[in-house]
């Protein structure tokens, strides 16, 4: 599978791997300030079944942890640092474990290795009535998207994933019958026995609880070299709502 990406910059590669509904453009500031001002060549990478990249019927983090280390094969990269966020960071997880030679260096943004129950269920609810109905504008698509998903920034999130077809009336660019029916897999845990030794951050958003102070010491088992961090007053969108702290995080561990 060849994964769609936008290449930002020349210099150490860095991967950037965004989160579930997400795509490369959710990175494009953070990455266009890493490669100008730090020098690295960032891959904005669109995962399978979202953005640009390939659609299949399959979706699980071992065939997304496959999906990059074909892309650093086919891109001639070696000794990536690899950064993901939600699903990202567990697809980057994996990936470390997997391919340890591929990655210098690891960064988690707001995920544990751990299972997660499905909970996107409202989302995925007003994604189908998306793409149930003939729209013809963005603001009628926020409009009928407002009817199952309240907070504003979360809708401006998802309506990313809107293109317009060549009859002028709107489609989804994620796979959504996949995703829907391999909403299990995107929270699955990852094995126990998949470690990474390699220099690790864990980014934590204060107010997200999805990492919790309990899964430090299973993290730690998994990833014996890891450093945590906090980014206060921030959820689980660390990077878009505190960005200047984030990008701070990042560039301290680098």
């Amino acid at each position: 599978m060849k994964l769609n990406s936008i290449i930002i910059g020349e210099g150490t590669p860095l991967l950037i791997l965004h989160g579930f509904l997400g795509m490369s453009d959710n990175w494009k500031t953070i990455g266009s300030k890493l490669a100008e001002e730090k020098n690295f060549q960032v891959h904005l990478v669109d995962q399978r079944n979202h953005g640009k990249s390939p659609h299949t019927d399959n979706h699980s983090y071992e065939l997304m942890a496959e999906d990059v280390a074909a892309y650093c094969e086919q891109h001639s990269l070696s000794n990536i640092i690899l950064m993901g966020h939600s699903m990202g960071g567990k697809t980057a997880m994996l990936a470390a474990a997997n391919y340890p030679d591929l990655v210098k260096k690891l960064i988690v943004v707001d995920i544990a290795p751990k299972y997660y129950e499905p909970h996107h269920q409202q989302i995925l609810e007003g994604l189908t009535a998306l793409e149930d109905a003939n729209l013809e504008s963005r603001k009628d698509a926020d409009k009928l998207l407002s009817e199952f998903i309240s907070e504003k920034p979360v809708r401006l999130f998802l309506l990313k994933n809107l293109k317009r077809k060549s009859e002028g009336t709107y489609c989804l660019k994620v796979n959504l019958e996949t995703l829907k029916d391999n909403i299990e897999e995107v929270g699955r845990a990852l094995p126990q026995d998949k470690t990474y030794s390699g220099p690790t951050l864990f980014i934590k958003g204060a107010n997200s609880n999805y990492i919790k102070k309990e899964d430090r010491a299973d993290i730690k088992d998994q990833f014996p070299e890891v450093e945590f961090k906090e980014i206060a007053n921030a959820g689980h969108w660390v990077h878009a709502e505190k960005m200047d702290e984030f990008y701070a995080a990042v560039v301290d561990f680098l």
